[in-house]
């Protein structure tokens, strides 16, 4: 019989669908939800996001040309994102987008990003750039 915490999950994660893969298909909790209340808040999203970028960063050089976003931003997305203008982004500047994108992805401001709103266009922009 499933509790009502894993039929939540299951809900959290049937919404959250191909839009982002911040919820995980097999596990009953929330991928980036470290503190496991069902949501995942800035500090989590910074975290993971923090984390992907290492990984994308192939060249090591502690930042990310607009090839090694493997198409996560349109060039004019990737201007915007680069204030000072040298043609990659920082881990300052793709954390400040990721901030960016999740208070778009919080409309209702509760400082939390839910299943829900993940699904929406500003949940999978913030996807995009957490996995």
């Amino acid at each position: 019989m499933l509790s009502r915490r894993n039929v939540f999950t299951a809900v959290l994660v049937a919404l959250a669908g191909g839009a982002a893969p911040v919820f995980a298909a097999t596990s009953t909790e929330p991928v980036f939800d470290t503190d496991s209340d069902g949501t995942v808040d800035l500090n989590e999203a910074k975290k993971a996001a923090g984390a992907f970028f290492d990984k994308l960063d192939t060249d090591k050089d502690g930042t990310l040309g607009f090839n090694e976003l493997k198409g996560r931003l349109t060039q004019q997305e990737f201007t915007a994102a680069d204030p000072d203008n040298d043609g990659t982004l920082s881990k300052r500047e793709y954390l400040a987008l990721v901030e960016k994108r999740f208070k778009a992805a919080d409309p209702d401001n509760d400082g939390t990003v839910s299943a829900a709103e993940l699904k929406t266009t500003a949940g999978q922009s913030l996807g995009h750039l957490l996995s």
